[in-house]
């Protein structure tokens, strides 16, 4: 490690050592097939509206939720049972009305199985035990894709006594794995496809540059770059499929912008490999007072006709960190440097977003500094 200009490391920041191992990490090669989406390979999102039947009387309000009670009035009358002349005397609280939604996998088929998601729609407290009845899921198109039903797990504790409760996870959500039939494919073939393009995950123009190099070098000039988030292959004539299967698990070293990510509500830092400081003076130090009350009880003396009295006593300490030193960073060093330089001053989380925000006004810092 370069020579620091600043005293023996007094405070060890592990978050940040972290963040300056990620960055020589970044360096390194990866496939392809982690770092972009081919164009047209995609999941759909799907959503159905069902009922959940089973609860031991922690569902939905039928006199609050007008929705649950006209569905299950609906339900019961396309299985023959006419209830519509009761529907104000149906007080079961069995039954809660849920939005079900799932993702539908790229090049899913008829019959197979996909994991939904249950939420509660209405005023039920918990879904554990229930069981969701056959719900149809849309897509966006509004067509029926996948069919759910079986019984719901939500993960979640619930109980309660005359005086209190205790509530573990949420109860009002769970999930039900292989719970939806796929009844309907999205039409795509990927080996008709005569030009396919790469969608980057993170859009770079220097990263975009060196994958087109890497899959020309490997299969022959058939890639370009469209623009910083898209990289086009030409495979007229070629097997689309074994030339994907081929270029996906080339390896290339992404480039990374120079970027700062501060959350203040949290006091985390990010900083990326490429961040450069120029030179730059730093000093860091706070005053702390600390009053400390310490009350004495004072006895009278034997015989004698004085009174216990309280007699206070207060200590006060004034620190103003005279002992932090201005340091100096040098120009144009590297994140190891600056994590190394900032920890030898000794400051936390939280002075480091002062510091670096300073160093940003002050025209120091080579990098987009992003405050959430």
């Amino acid at each position: 490690m370069p020579h620091c200009p600043f005293r023996p490391l007094r405070c060890l920041l592990p978050a940040l050592l972290l963040l300056c191992a990620l960055g020589h990490a970044a360096e390194a090669q990866v496939r392809i097939k982690d770092i972009v989406d081919v164009e047209g390979v995609r999941q759909n999102q799907l959503i159905g509206y069902g009922l959940v039947v089973g609860l031991n009387g922690t569902g939905d309000s039928l006199n609050n939720a007008v929705f649950t009670r006209e569905s299950l009035v609906g339900m019961l009358e396309r299985l023959g049972v006419n209830t519509r002349d009761q529907i104000n005397n149906l007080k079961t609280k069995n039954t809660a009305a849920v939005m079900v939604t799932a993702d539908l996998p790229a090049f899913s088929r008829s019959g197979s199985r996909i994991d939904v998601h249950v939420s509660s729609l209405g005023d039920a407290t918990n879904l554990s035990g229930g069981t969701l009845l056959v719900t149809p899921l849309l897509a966006a198109d509004g067509e029926v894709y996948a069919v759910a039903q079986g019984p719901l797990a939500t993960g979640a504790i619930a109980a309660s006594g005359a005086a209190s409760s205790v509530t573990r996870g949420v109860p009002t959500a769970g999930r039900i794995a292989n719970g939806a039939t796929v009844e309907k494919q999205v039409a795509f073939r990927l080996d008709s496809e005569q030009v396919v393009r790469f969608a980057l995950r993170n859009p770079d123009l220097t990263t975009a540059q060196r994958i087109a190099a890497a899959i020309d070098r490997a299969q022959g000039p058939i890639a370009h770059v469209s623009d910083p988030g898209t990289v086009t292959l030409d495979l007229a004539g070629r097997d689309t499929v074994h030339v994907l299967e081929a270029v996906e698990d080339l390896d290339v070293v992404p480039d990374t912008p120079a970027m700062v990510i501060i959350d203040e509500a949290t006091g985390t830092v990010v900083m990326g490999a490429n961040v450069r400081v120029s030179t730059v003076a730093i000093a860091q130090g706070n005053l702390t007072i600390r009053v400390t009350e310490t009350p004495q009880v004072s006895q009278p003396g034997a015989l004698s006709n004085g009174t216990t009295t309280v007699v206070p006593r207060t200590q006060i300490q004034v620190s103003d960190q005279h002992d932090r030193k201005l340091g100096i960073l040098r120009g144009s060093v590297t994140l190891r440097d600056l994590v190394a330089s900032l920890n030898a001053l000794g400051v936390g989380p939280r002075d480091l977003i002062s510091i670096l925000q300073s160093i940003k006004a002050a025209g120091a810092l080579q990098a987009n500094l992003r405050v959430r």
